[in-house]
């Protein structure tokens, strides 16, 4: 396969510039304008950050990127879908809180913000995945699967279980409902905090597989038909029941390229990475760390794979902060990958090479700078 174009320009502006008007004319040269946009649902793929983290992206260059598509006739909204942990975004409307307050209002942004998978994390859409090897339909956020067009807007940051969190990952991840994110995360059952638990039985009444029951007044995983849905972790009042988190780190990150390819499949699709603030954890986190890196730059590509790629390559030509994660986590001093020396037992690179297999673009790429 050639390879792919990917697009980049720096964070430095002139006087009388600014980088919101960088931002732009970069994902003009990489051919956003190529997509037709009229009278189509567009779903910008956005991670809001969690209340307490300052890494996220700030809220402007979503505003830049739908009054661009909105100029050209579409109807762009911002999305993101429930986490699968306790915590603000757990909820759509903690998740809403948390965007307003981080910025991602109708008023700074000009555009609806919308939580994909619902109310719960319930509302989703099963995609087949062609080609699949761990995941045979997909379990995606309703809304992000009914839009006409995906536009990925990432933060390129570290990540404890994924390695990196680039485009792949806000797609792929970002766009699973609670039952998706469960099926990545996890290769088998929930487990059940029984301190938490208070017997309500919201979780039996929304099981279907008759996978758990109510024994003493607290909630058991009945492993024999438990099927691993993820449902009774969404419907639970009060985060008792969670995911064992127990997928390995390679086929963790096989399965958010097998879910990238359910979102993007029959769908115009655009990227956008912008490797700044790179904290060593995601932006899921209530705090973030310093950068473990300077910033680098905005990059942009139809081809998510090479841009993903072209940004770890970038990342690694940096030199390390000193103090930062990468500096003195365990992996530090053993080889300069700056994701592994901050997390030294993730492997980023299963991700890249299954999508590549998948045929969701190359990891070749040449880099054309602004």
């Amino acid at each position: 396969m050639a390879g792919s174009k990917v697009y980049f320009t720096d964070m430095h502006v002139a006087m009388g510039d600014s980088l919101l008007e960088k931002f732009e004319r970069l994902i003009v040269k990489a051919g956003i304008d190529q997509i037709d946009f009229k009278d189509k649902f567009v779903a910008v793929k956005v991670h809001f950050g969690e209340v307490g983290n300052m890494a996220f992206l700030r809220q402007q260059y979503a505003r830049v990127l739908c009054d661009h598509i909105k100029a050209r006739g579409g109807k762009p909204f911002l999305c993101d879908c429930n986490t699968l942990y306790v915590g603000y975004r757990n909820n759509a409307l903690g998740h809403l809180d948390a965007a307003y307050m981080n910025g991602y209002n109708p008023l700074a942004t000009g555009v609806h913000t919308i939580i994909g998978d619902g109310l719960r994390g319930t509302d989703e859409r099963s995609i087949p995945v062609e080609g699949g090897e761990y995941v045979k339909e997909a379990k995606i956020g309703a809304a992000i699967a009914e839009a006409d067009i995906i536009i990925s807007l990432s933060h390129f940051k570290g990540h404890i279980n994924a390695g990196f969190g680039g485009a792949l990952k806000n797609i792929g991840m970002g766009c699973g409902s609670k039952a998706g994110k469960m099926e990545m995360h996890s290769s088998g059952t929930p487990r059940i905090d029984r301190e938490l638990c208070i017997g309500c039985g919201m979780c039996v009444k929304n099981c279907a597989n008759d996978g758990v029951h109510v024994v003493d007044r607290k909630a058991v995983i009945d492993e024999a038909h438990c099927v691993g849905c993820g449902y009774c972790i969404a419907y639970c009042p009060k985060g008792a029941i969670m995911t064992k988190w127990d997928e390995a780190k390679p086929v963790m990150n096989k399965k958010i390229a097998e879910y990238t390819k359910a979102v993007l499949a029959g769908k115009p699709s655009f990227h956008i990475n912008m490797l700044v603030d790179v904290s060593p954890e995601c932006d899921c986190d209530s705090c973030n760390d310093i950068p473990i890196i300077p910033d680098v730059g905005m990059f942009a590509s139809f081809d998510p794979v090479a841009m993903d790629q072209a940004c770890v390559d970038a990342a690694n030509r940096q030199p390390v902060i000193p103090g930062s994660a990468a500096d003195t986590g365990k992996g530090a001093g053993h080889t300069h990958d700056v994701f592994r020396m901050a997390h030294p037992d993730t492997d980023w690179e299963a991700g890249l090479v299954h999508a590549e297999k998948l045929g969701l673009g190359t990891r070749e790429y040449e880099l054309v700078e602004l």
